[in-house]
């Protein structure tokens, strides 16, 4: 065609040529086009036989969606209920909002209260403790930990109760330390049948072991794994088996009850201290009439905020939420107060979250229930509102946070073009929020993947789990802009 075209001697006929040959041009590079193009319903295929996907794809600029599914079923949000909690409080707390605890006298009496700083350490309840003998205060009499700031539960209903040992089910507390988690490993050796485990001594718990060194075959054949038990008091025992290990297994223990744990620790802190204690360290109010010593400040609510989203940080929502239920209702805070304060804030701003069924503030919880267009609209008010500053704060696929890592997104061209909340739970592997484009367009995403059970056993090694294949097929076609709605896919 393009010798005939360079052959050419009438120059209508030339002209001719070169229009047909711009038509042909154009209708191949469209039939190119449409062969590449997707549907929701063409990918969800890839998840596991019983998944249940509810998907939301819309402008930052308006609020319905240009691509869905299932937006209205309510849906284990697992961490993404971080945003709704994070938006409560980025809204009605001030920028300036801080934990503090107190250092507090009366008389002969001590006491330290409490306020959820879930990021309060044991050097900084020594800084405090070390204000006493400063002042003169080498002896005393009771010492009071004040925890009346929060009342109720220390964990929501529905938190699966076979993790509640491990730090990311630590308990939501008033009287926090250590982000109520203790460090620790458990060593396994191929020429001893018992493993060992090792605590440092300054941390006050216990934890013991009958769990069995096996190999894997062994472990396999055995059905047996490692199991943790706790108690009330911190103690901690292993049980099962587990398959020998080159190197120690790093644990992390949630404390059970900070109270307990707090209370050894300012036991040895005034010990260290030389400040002698003739009373009891009591768990109780403090006394009214006091006056202050000393207070330590938390870092300030944008930092808390972002450590809470980025990081998905359990005991930060919920101590936030129940700051925000203390605040709102001017009552010790609660999960249940907590919630009725952030449903009352959001349902402010337009959204509707009345058939929202929230128990926590961290998304932990079982019992927890959202949808994707619940999620989309929280979404749509973050990314109209720039000022909060919240999407900056939210994790950023292959380079921060909770998506730094994430198989699906890490790689180009996703990487670097996706900030959001992920949320798992068992059976459920959630995202939401914004996508930029091929062509620069920001995406409202948001992705409820839930009932996702995969056989395991028939996964080669080398072929990814079908979450990591279905996200990484749902995004990839967004950017390139392939997603198009069914009803369009359809047209002749």
């Amino acid at each position: 065609m393009i010798r005939a075209l360079f052959r050419c001697l009438a120059p209508i006929r030339c002209l001719a040529v070169i229009f047909c040959l711009a038509l042909s041009v154009l209708f191949t590079t469209s039939l190119a086009y449409a062969s590449n193009q997707l549907t929701i319903e063409q990918l969800t295929p890839l998840l596991p036989k019983g998944s249940q996907a509810a998907l939301w794809v819309s402008d930052p600029q308006h609020t319905q969606p240009q691509l869905s599914q299932q937006v209205d079923a309510l849906l284990p949000p697992a961490s993404t209920q971080k945003l709704l909690t994070g938006l409560a409080a980025r809204l009605y707390l001030p920028s300036t909002f801080r934990f503090s605890t107190r250092l507090v006298q009366a008389g002969d009496d001590i006491a330290l209260i409490f306020n959820g700083d879930p990021l309060l350490t044991r050097k900084d309840i020594r800084q405090l403790l070390s204000q006493l003998p400063r002042r003169g205060l080498d002896n005393i009499n009771h010492l009071y930990l004040d925890g009346q700031a929060f009342a109720g539960r220390s964990r929501a209903p529905g938190w699966p109760w076979d993790i509640l040992a491990v730090c990311y089910s630590a308990p939501s507390t008033a009287i926090t330390l250590d982000h109520n988690c203790v460090q620790g490993a458990i060593y396994s050796q191929p020429d001893q049948v018992q493993t060992r485990v090792h605590v440092p001594r300054h941390q006050p718990i216990s934890v013991t072991s009958d769990a069995l060194t096996v190999t894997e075959e062994q472990q396999t054949a055995r059905h047996c794994g490692l199991d943790l038990t706790a108690t009330a008091d911190n103690q901690y025992h292993f049980s099962g088996c587990l398959a020998h290990r080159d190197r120690p297994l790093p644990l992390n223990f949630a404390v059970q009850t900070p109270s307990a744990y707090v209370k050894a620790i300012v036991a040895d802190e005034l010990a260290r201290l030389n400040v002698h204690l003739n009373g009891q360290i009591l768990v109780a109010p403090a006394p009214s009439q006091h006056r202050e010593l000393a207070r330590h400040h938390s870092v300030p609510l944008p930092s808390l905020l972002t450590t809470m989203l980025r990081d998905s940080d359990n005991l930060i929502a919920d101590n936030l939420l129940k700051a925000l239920g203390r605040r709102y209702f001017q009552q010790p805070g609660s999960y249940r107060n907590g919630v009725a304060a952030a449903k009352a804030i959001l349902q402010k701003t337009g959204i509707d979250l009345s058939r929202a069924i929230l128990v926590d503030g961290s998304g932990l919880s079982r019992n927890n229930r959202l949808s994707a267009r619940q999620l989309a609209s929280v979404l749509h008010y973050i990314s109209t509102h720039p000022e909060l500053g919240l999407i900056d704060m939210l994790p950023t696929a292959g380079m921060d946070g909770t998506l730094k890592y994430r198989q699906s997104v890490r790689h180009a061209p996703i990487k670097g073009r996706l900030k959001a909340k992920s949320g798992s739970l068992y059976g459920s592997y959630n995202l939401a929020g914004l996508l930029e484009d091929d062509t620069g367009q920001a995406h409202i995403v948001v992705q409820l993947v839930s009932h996702y059970h995969p056989d395991e056993d028939a996964l080669p090694d080398n072929v990814p789990a079908p979450i990591t294949q279905f996200e990484r097929e749902f995004y990839h076609a967004l950017i390139r802009g392939q997603l198009v709605p069914a009803f369009a896919r359809a047209q002749p």
